[in-house]
């Protein structure tokens, strides 16, 4: 776990300093009022989204919370996780759409919220099922979808910047004869792309927390592997058109929902014995095992919010015993 702290605090000091950075030249070149003023908007803005945000997902994913009596099983199960994760018992909620998944989300560890679609209800056993719940209740735990709201202000500040700049400074660059600022726009654009990818990176990192919060809470690597071996197959038999819907909120799910079409080919060579789950046995084969990306593997998982699932598998391989 300490590689996967390493790699979050390397990437937040990275992040900060990109920032700072372009605060500084700015500050030196022509004033800092410009990037204070993207600054305080961008927190605003980010102020909103916690404000409202939990409501959003609610509305938007047709989630009703449940009590105990509805859905004993999953409050038992949850009650548990939250218990060995040392945070309060979240409110429980479905989701009643048919893409089959689970997510987490709230304003803190005391306003924690996770919610399971109908469709993971019908397709997990309650092992797989308790993987999957221990896997968001991590991500409660660690606080990380605050964490990457935080970081996502990063990318909006230099791009406002770019924008103004490249485009709104040319009066300031004919009366000073300088192409100071369209240089400040062009490197705040360059450097949003960059820190565009680092927030990407910093969403795939917290997945593979989350992964490892899930084993350490108790469960097995095949279980989770498993599990997410099926939410893949369980995905690529869901109408395009729903998935599109809920696009904008896959980063919140277990998995990307739209790359299933393409994961399959990639998952179909862990399940030897075509049981269409992941055993020990299974896990340990591909831990002896080095996998190979493609090209374009590689490429969409940098733009993409989630792993790459064979290499997501392949590492909870390392965690099995």
């Amino acid at each position: 776990m300490w590689y996967l702290r390493l790699r979050m605090y390397l990437l937040l000091t990275i992040l900060f300093g990109i920032l700072y950075a372009i605060a500084t030249v700015i500050g030196q070149t022509i004033g800092i009022s410009n990037f204070y003023f993207y600054f305080i908007l961008s927190l605003f803005f980010m102020f909103i989204q916690y404000m409202i945000g939990p409501k959003i997902i609610e509305w938007s994913m047709r989630i009703r919370y449940v009590n105990e009596n509805e859905a004993p099983e999953l409050h038992k199960i949850v009650e548990d996780l939250a218990n060995k994760a040392g945070i309060p018992k979240p409110k429980i909620g479905i989701s009643y759409i048919n893409i089959p998944n689970a997510f987490a989300f709230g304003k803190g560890i005391s306003d924690g919220r996770v919610c399971v679609t109908e469709g993971i209800l019908r397709l997990l056993n309650e092992n797989e099922l308790r993987a999957v719940l221990g896997h968001e209740i991590s991500h409660i735990k660690n606080r990380d979808v605050l964490v990457i709201s935080l970081l996502s202000v990063i990318p909006f500040v230099l791009y406002r910047i770019a924008w103004h700049f490249m485009w709104y400074g040319g009066y300031r660059r004919r009366e000073r004869g300088s192409l100071n600022t369209a240089l400040i726009g062009f490197i705040a654009f360059l450097f949003y792309f960059i820190t565009n990818l680092l927030v990407l990176y910093a969403s795939r990192i917290r997945e593979y927390f989350a992964d490892r919060g899930s084993i350490e809470l108790g469960n097995q690597p095949s279980w989770l592997a498993s599990s997410l071996y099926k939410l893949v197959y369980g995905s690529a038999r869901v109408d395009k058109d729903l998935l599109k819907e809920a696009e904008g909120f896959k980063a919140f799910f277990l998995n990307d929902p739209s790359r299933a079409q393409n994961e399959i080919f990639e998952l179909e060579q862990l399940d030897l014995d075509r049981s269409g789950t992941i055993d020990n046995y299974e896990l340990e084969e591909l831990k002896n095992r080095k996998i190979k990306l493609s090209f374009g593997d590689k490429l969409f998982e940098l733009l993409s919010t989630h792993p790459n699932m064979l290499k997501r598998i392949k590492q909870l391989s390392e965690y099995s015993v």
